[in-house]
């Protein structure tokens, strides 16, 4: 219902205004005179006294000399002189409007005057109460009359207008939106669905009415006031709204009255759709205010609400200085869904007072720290051991653990040209993350890389620190050979990686000619394969071979650049210690003669020479 209207009594209009004075024209002499705030007017004692205990109380009471008028003083009834105005109109019997703007004033003020049914029936108490009830069944009626309360405290309180108000949109925002019509639109006008025609009187084609989508409420909703909307959010969480719809809410209204978050470029770019109109921009202290009520109310339950919306509240907290506790808060539940977050919103800039680095390291540090903290996944590092074809296809589980540490690893990428980023700080990020949750050490080696060459000042040791965090044994193909011809890297770290690799390749070419061999086995006499089934085995097994041809050449080109490295660092070593002293010097300690580099090398000919 658009438009609520209850017209009480017939009579024409016989209130007229002079200046700060209302008349009425009844033709008799004025005896009373009502002096609300500036206003006075000019009435008659009998008709509102039949109606109000207060005022004929007060005329019984009124002495006066010389036969003057009796003067009446009411500067602190509700809603003042137009809401008294209204109450005067009733009490002579004239056309009274009735509407979600003015009813809370006018059931205010007749409390206040004590207009009840003892001094006649239908009297105004009654009868804004039956409006009252009516107006509590539409939507938008309800929340036009919410968002007048606030003029008429204490009065709309301890008559529960609030609270009933409140009740009625939380009970239809958690209602089930498929077995109600409600709520109209807002400006009355009903729309039909996209592909359907107006036939008359807005009655359109289809025939069954659209289910609303479960945000129906929210824009409506962030039109009210903080305390109002405050209650709203509490009321609907108490009768057992989702977490999300909940924080959608949130996010709705946030937008709406944070234009700080608003201006965050990222965030904008999402899947929220800026409001319609913002209201005025508020003084910083306002939205400090606004700011750490609105985190108040975001659901804590993991996921509940968007990780890129918590963090853009985080960055504002921290332009607008809000408490520690509030910046504390948003930083434990970004911690406690981090996995969710994506790279361009964990980029705050750093805005303290020291501006050491260009982002804030610290605050992700601490979030990272929340993160492992309350990460509950069990550490059970033999789930991430993974066999050559998945370091080469680059197929690994993934896990919460996993995906911050892609992210982690992309964020120390970022950061890493800084270079006001010390040393530690960079450990300590790259610390958090376990070893067994980075199936492939890609990313951290290129942080690492771009670390080093925009520290180029760093000592042998700083850099044997750096490289300490990654695993030489996880690169991929592509990684390991960057690392191998990567001249900002320790030669340690090359040898590392060189012996890794080649080990890796050989035992690969031990799988394919393991195959080759089965293969060959397999075939009759006739040269005819067993069966029809063994064709495809076959062609697979082609491919195979084919691939383990250009692995032998990539073989061949490693162990041309480790010989040539060799030789090089053999100048820096002593004769007499030898190739074994060479490689204890560089963090090699041999277990078994398998993996002696000459063992290797002489293992890879020979397999070389047996290939077809």
């Amino acid at each position: 219902m658009a438009s609520m209207i209850m017209k009480l009594g017939s009579k024409s209009e016989v209130f007229h205004r002079d200046g700060q004075t209302w008349l009425c024209s009844t033709g008799l002499p004025s005896d009373l005179v009502v002096e609300v705030g500036e206003m006075a007017f000019h009435l008659h004692k009998f008709p509102l006294l039949s109606r109000s205990q207060v005022i004929e109380n007060r005329i019984n009471d009124y002495s006066s000399e010389d036969d003057e008028k009796c003067v009446l003083q009411f500067h602190d009834l509700p809603g003042g002189a137009k809401t008294f105005l209204l109450v005067a109109k009733f009490c002579y019997g004239i056309r009274l409007e009735l509407t979600a703007l003015n009813i809370v004033g006018i059931r205010c003020a007749a409390e206040y005057l004590q207009m009840t049914e003892d001094r006649g029936d239908g009297n105004l108490i009654m009868l804004s109460e039956s409006f009252l009830n009516e107006m509590f069944g539409h939507w938008t009626d309800t929340i036009k009359a919410l968002e007048t309360c606030k003029e008429f405290l204490p009065y709309s309180e301890e008559l529960h207008i609030v609270s009933r108000c409140i009740d009625s949109l939380a009970m239809k925002a958690c209602a089930d939106t498929n077995l109600f019509s409600w709520p109209l639109p807002e400006n009355g006008i009903a729309q039909c669905p996209e592909g359907n025609h107006v036939l008359w009187n807005g009655i359109c084609s289809t025939a069954k009415p659209q289910p609303l989508s479960e945000d129906w409420w929210y824009e409506d909703a962030s039109l009210l006031r903080l305390s109002s909307y405050k209650r709203l959010i509490l009321a609907v969480e108490s009768r057992g709204m989702k977490p999300e719809r909940i924080a959608g809410s949130v996010v709705h209204y946030a937008k709406r009255h944070l234009p700080l978050l608003c201006r965050q470029p990222s965030f904008r770019g999402r899947n929220h759709a800026a409001p319609r109109s913002l209201v005025s921009h508020p003084s910083d202290a306002d939205q400090r205010n606004l700011l750490e009520e609105i985190v108040a109310l975001v659901p804590t339950q993991k996921g509940a609400t968007p990780t890129n919306f918590l963090l853009r509240l985080l960055r504002t907290s921290m332009v607008l200085q809000a408490r520690p506790s509030c910046q504390d808060k948003l930083e434990k539940q970004i911690g406690a869904q981090l996995d969710q977050a994506a790279l361009e919103d964990l980029l705050i800039p750093n805005i303290g007072y020291s501006m050491e680095t260009l982002y804030d390291i610290d605050c992700v540090q601490r979030i990272l720290d929340h993160f492992a903290h309350i990460d509950n996944e069990p550490l059970n590092p033999s789930n991430y051991i993974i066999d050559e074809g998945q370091l080469m296809g680059g197929s690994h589980p993934l896990t919460p653990m996993t995906m911050v540490a892609t992210l982690v690893d992309g964020y120390l990428a970022e950061v890493a040209p800084d270079v006001n980023l010390k040393l530690p700080k960079f450990q300590s990020l790259a610390a958090v993350i376990p070893d067994y949750a980075r199936p492939l050490n890609d990313g951290i080696y290129c942080a690492i890389d771009i670390y080093l060459k925009a520290h180029p000042w760093l000592t042998d040791s700083e850099r044997e620190q750096i490289c300490s965090l990654m695993n030489c044994q996880k690169l991929s193909l592509e990684a390991s050979t960057h690392a191998t011809q990567n001249e900002r890297l320790p030669l340690r770290v090359i040898v590392q990686v060189l012996f890794f690799e080649q080990l890796r390749l050989r035992t690969s070419i031990s799988g394919w000619l393991f195959v080759s061999d089965n293969l060959k086995n397999s075939k009759n006499p006739n040269g005819n394969l067993a069966n029809a089934g063994n064709n495809t085995r076959v062609g697979a097994v082609r491919d195979h071979l084919v691939e383990a041809d250009d692995i032998m050449e990539r073989v061949s080109e490693l162990e041309k650049e480790c010989l040539g490295m060799k030789e090089e660092l053999e100048k820096f070593v002593k004769a007499k210690r030898g190739w074994n002293l060479f490689l204890r010097k560089f963090g090699f300690r041999s277990k078994s003669k398998s993996i002696d580099p000459k063992t290797v090398k002489s293992c890879l000919l020979i397999q070389k020479n047996q290939s077809p």
